[in-house]
């Protein structure tokens, strides 16, 4: 049993050791989970230098991850503005894994490493353990030996094929990373060791008896020849269920081009881009979620008299920080800051569950004056995404705090309009308008697969569906566009539709000859 000093502090000073952590580590835990009612996954606390941050950042934050020359490139921008003084690093870095994973930095004093366990391995755990985007999309017990699994069957595939090629397919499929995610259907779990291994069976097979019948149609064939490919070509185009979303999956399933170890590549890549779907669309409320759970839990420490006044200034100098909200025409304005929303709207349920006043109660009916606060958090963190999360709790007290208000910005008008302010119209007008900054659908590009023509020239037909008359830049577009060519192997279309079916645009790709 270890013990503490006479003054009951679980350190005192700056420096840590092993003994200290372990110490903070089990405070916290009994906060968090007897005292706050969190769920977490089991945790496991690595210690890491500046320079392995630094390479985390690099590599998506992956402890096992592929090799790619854009994760040296990023590497060596953030090491420069790092080493430069322009940008500092993360305390930091958590994955969402069974167990989970927290990287600590060792240059870090020991009241903040106190903070990143209870904002790490207690806030985000809870948060990626029992949030139902994380419960559907992600596998946290197979996530770490499938990346193993990729980062092997890739260097493999650079031994087997030469770097250059594997590099070309990963160029490609990266740049098609945000289109590679099933949106409204629920995608494969992350292989287990048996699935991986009938996976590698699969792939033995496939390059043995590899065809080359996809790529061309036989010349001169007769009449009968014709109408029997021309039912085939119907049947399969059948089993394509058009239109598919997800352009990676489409690409790997139907590519007219790629070779067994190709099409594993795509699958590796999209498995990635599905893996951190839920954290784009949940920002606010898992930054929001960890930040209130350090937040509270080093308030009930110093007041258990177990950490001193000097560390709680220290943690709520970087909490102070992390939650700055620039105004929105100071030069520092950049948009909203997830943490200070996700922070204050939680530090808000906690007020309208406890001292609600009588606007609370007319917004608020099921949970104002609950008594509840904790329970009310938990079913929130549970249940919800940032934008129905805003849509259900973003109250008129904090869209005042924030001094919130919507313009109207059309591109006809000489000038702005303030289009909604602070009253009882204005509240649920700014309230809507915020909550659809978060929505992907809105704010994403809704590029399908439509149509493939297997028997002429096999062009590949995509479509766009433009909304609010914003169009795809044209650089990025014709960029993207020769991404997917590549990896389809002939010519692709785009084209641009608005809701009323108008045509907008076409654009098409052109094999050099």
């Amino acid at each position: 049993m270890e013990t503490r000093g006479a003054s009951g502090l679980l350190f005192d000073g700056s420096e840590w050791n092993f003994e200290t952590l372990s110490r903070a580590y089990d405070a916290i835990e009994t906060i968090a989970i007897d005292e706050m009612g969190l769920d977490v996954y089991p945790n496991q606390i690595e210690i890491i230098s500046s320079e392995q941050m630094l390479d985390a950042y690099s590599s998506v934050g992956m402890p096992l991850m592929y090799q790619h020359w854009s994760f040296g490139k990023r590497f060596v921008f953030e090491s420069q503005l790092y080493r430069k003084g322009r940008r500092g690093l993360a305390y930091e870095l958590v994955i969402n894994s069974s167990p989970c994973i927290t990287y600590l930095m060792e240059e870090n004093t020991m009241p903040m490493q106190t903070l990143v366990i209870a904002h790490a391995a207690f806030g985000h755990n809870h948060f990626f353990k029992n949030n139902y985007l994380f419960r559907q999309w992600t596998d946290a017990g197979a996530i770490l030996g499938y990346m193993d699994f990729a980062k092997k069957y890739i260097a493999k595939c650079e031994e087997r094929h030469g770097v250059n090629a594997v590099e070309e397919i990963l160029d490609s499929a990266h740049a098609l990373m945000d289109h590679g995610v099933f949106h409204y259907r629920r995608p494969p779990r992350l292989s287990s060791e048996k699935v991986r291994e009938r996976t590698r069976e699969r792939l033995e097979y496939e390059e043995q008896n590899y065809s080359d019948l996809w790529r061309t149609l036989p010349s001169g064939a007769g009449s009968a020849d014709i109408e029997e490919a021309e039912r085939e070509a119907s049947e399969r185009k059948g089993k394509l269920n058009l239109p598919e979303e997800n352009l990676l999956y489409f690409l790997e399933k139907n590519s007219l081009i790629l070779e067994p170890w190709q099409r594993e590549i795509l699958r590796i890549v999209r498995v990635i881009a599905q893996y951190f779907y839920p954290q784009a669309q949940t920002k606010v409320m898992n930054e929001g979620c960890a930040t209130f759970v350090h937040y509270t839990i080093v308030n009930r420490l110093f007041d258990q008299g177990k950490i001193s006044e000097g560390a709680v200034l220290e943690l709520l100098a970087s909490h102070a920080n992390v939650v700055f909200q620039p105004g929105f025409d100071d030069p520092r304005y950049s948009g909203i800051n997830p943490y200070a929303l996700g922070f204050a709207m939680m530090q808000d349920i906690e007020r309208i569950c406890t001292t609600p006043t009588a606007e609370d109660r007319d917004w608020f009916p099921d949970i104002a004056g609950n008594g509840d606060w904790r329970g009310t958090l938990i079913d929130a963190w549970a249940n919800h995404r940032d934008e129905s999360f805003i849509l259900q709790y973003l109250s008129p007290a904090v869209m005042r705090k924030f001094r919130m208000f919507q313009l109207s910005d059309r591109a006809n008008d000489r000038f702005c309009e303030v289009r909604s302010i602070h009253n009882e119209r204005g509240y649920s007008a700014v309230r809507s308008a915020l909550a659809m900054n978060y929505d992907l659908a809105t704010n994403k590009p809704d590029i399908q697969v439509v149509d493939v023509d297997l028997l002429g020239d096999r062009q590949l037909r995509l479509r766009h569906t433009v909304k609010d008359g914003m169009l795809l830049e044209d650089k990025t577009r014709d960029a993207t566009l020769a991404h997917i060519r590549r990896l389809w192997g002939y010519d692709v279309s785009l084209t641009g539709v608005e809701a009323s079916g108008d045509v907008l645009y076409e654009r098409s790709t052109v094999i050099a000859g």
